[in-house]
């Protein structure tokens, strides 16, 4: 159940960042544009664990 909803919102945060970047990344084939939004959103969903450890070992 868990997993199910991350891919929704792991879906969901790529459907706003193409709307974000499309614009900007038209210029690249359908597949190399699906490659750099999969790729920006692992990046985004592993900073935010990362960040979200260190403030909780903060104790913030």
């Amino acid at each position: 159940m868990k997993q199910q909803v991350s891919l929704k919102n792991r879906k969901e945060l790529k459907a706003k960042m193409q709307k974000v970047f499309g614009e900007k990344i038209k210029g690249l084939s359908t597949e190399l544009q699906e490659i750099l939004i999969d790729d920006m959103a692992t990046a985004f969903e592993n900073r935010l664990y990362v960040l979200n450890r260190a403030h909780a070992k903060d104790g913030c």
